[in-house]
């Protein structure tokens, strides 16, 4: 809850941006990406969009697949107008944390690279050191959990349950790929997940939109679902054991937050590395990318698992997933959970490898090499462990990250509010083309 209302307060201090500005803001970022990433292809950092796409293979994940199907199973399809409530709220979120890391970044020592994330903001902006390092602890020792062995066991599972793979067979040949990218450094890393992500999102959700245009006659009702359970409850049916307004809220609401990180703070950790002229240019993508993870992919799971009829079976997580894919698509419905599922979670091993390994060195002042040997290491053990105690130190660390940096989203207001004004003032006084060739923004 106390996500959604610094989500609240941070959107109007924004001035509803998101919803004021949203056509502006895709044709500043979707709309026009490529032609700046061009003209600083040479300069330090990596382009705005390879940033995006890093952070959303951090946040498209595992949870996209099971995480919405649990979500209606706990709270009714009410849970899903929730969900797009707190994603909402959760835009403006992201938009804060990512222009506050960009303001208050620094160069690497080489000159290649930006550093930055919320440790860099406690840290420099809000002066609290300390806060920085409690929350760069938390996030190191996070990511081995939910960012690695976690995933990784996610993984190891699909291989074996779809292919017959070996669990540690599954996760000795998931760390040797991601070994091949994680050791070159985030401009590897953003190269790779420039190509998997978009890839790999635009087959999973082309798989739902068949589904749902195959269906489309029980779209209306799945919808009359979803305002329906919001506001009233939805009583049982089949194997979903009913819930209130409550429920739906309380899970809804949940989803939303962990689909999406908003609130975290570890998604400005890549979007900091990014080359850009202004931080809130690059604080726009942090909305593109709450929109695309949940308003997008997770509305179109929970539109499937609604239409397919799916949701009053007796399956749970990601079965429930599989089983409305089969009952939408017979044969290849199963193939695109599985595919999704693998992807998704390599393609988090690779980000949250970046988030973890910036934290440690934030608190180290070195030991990169170390810090990525490490994470292999646990890649193969995640995927042949059980682990009930892992999932719930991850939970417990990634609750303890979220303090500190909302305590500097609230304490930086000022400068966000600052920062956002001068942006939409220059942008409305200079024509497009000049802003976009503008100069670089550096950090300090």
């Amino acid at each position: 809850m106390a996500m959604i209302l610094s989500g609240l307060y941070l959107t109007f201090r924004c001035g509803f941006l998101p919803l004021r500005r949203f056509p502006s803001i895709v044709r500043l970022t979707l709309g026009a990406f490529g032609k700046r990433d061009k003209s600083r292809a040479q300069g330090a950092g990596i382009p705005p969009f390879q940033a995006l796409t890093t952070a959303l293979a951090a946040t498209v994940g595992t949870g996209n697949i099971a995480g919405v199907a649990t979500a209606i199973t706990l709270g009714g399809p009410g849970a899903v107008f929730w969900m797009w409530v707190s994603a909402f709220f959760g835009m403006s979120t992201k938009f804060a944390e990512i222009v506050l890391a960009v303001h208050y970044r620094r160069r690497s020592p080489d000159g290649a690279h930006f550093t930055g994330g919320p440790m860099y903001t406690l840290k420099y902006g809000l002066r609290r050191p300390f806060l920085g390092c409690l929350l760069a602890f938390c996030g190191a020792v996070a990511a081995f959990g939910i960012g690695n062995m976690v995933q990784a066991n996610s993984l190891a599972d699909v291989a074996r349950s779809s292919f017959g793979i070996p669990p540690l067979a599954a996760g000795a040949l998931a760390a040797l790929l991601v070994a091949l990218v994680i050791l070159g450094g985030v401009r590897r890393i953003g190269a790779v997940t420039a190509k998997v992500v978009p890839a790999m999102s635009a087959f999973y959700a082309g798989g739902c939109l068949l589904i749902l245009a195959l269906h489309y006659p029980a779209l209306p009702q799945a919808l009359t679902e979803i305002l329906r359970g919001a506001f009233s409850g939805r009583a049982a049916a089949g194997g979903f054991a009913g819930a209130g307004v409550l429920q739906a809220m309380r899970y809804g609401i949940a989803r939303g937050v962990f689909s999406n990180e908003a609130g975290l703070g570890s998604a400005s950790i890549a979007h900091a590395a990014a080359r850009t002229d202004h931080p809130v240019r690059q604080g726009l993508w942090g909305i593109i990318e709450v929109f695309i993870d949940t308003h997008v992919i997770c509305t179109l799971t929970a539109l499937v698992v609604l239409v397919t009829g799916a949701w009053c079976g007796m399956q749970e997580g990601a079965s429930m997933t599989a089983e409305a894919f089969n009952r939408g698509l017979p044969g290849p419905g199963e193939f695109i959970v599985t595919a999704g599922m693998i992807f998704f979670a390599f393609s988090s091993l690779l980000s949250w490898s970046y988030y973890g390994e910036q934290c440690f060195a934030f608190l180290a002042g070195g030991g990169r090499l170390f810090y990525r040997a490490a994470w292999l290491v646990l890649i193969v053990a995640g995927a042949a462990g059980r682990l009930r105690s892992v999932w719930a130190l991850a939970d417990a660390l990634n609750a303890l990250m979220a303090v500190p940096n909302l305590i500097g989203l609230f304490g930086l207001s000022g400068v966000l509010v600052e920062l956002n004004r001068q942006f939409w003032k220059r942008w409305r006084d200079l024509p497009p083309s000049t802003f976009l060739s503008g100069g670089r923004y550096l950090p300090r």
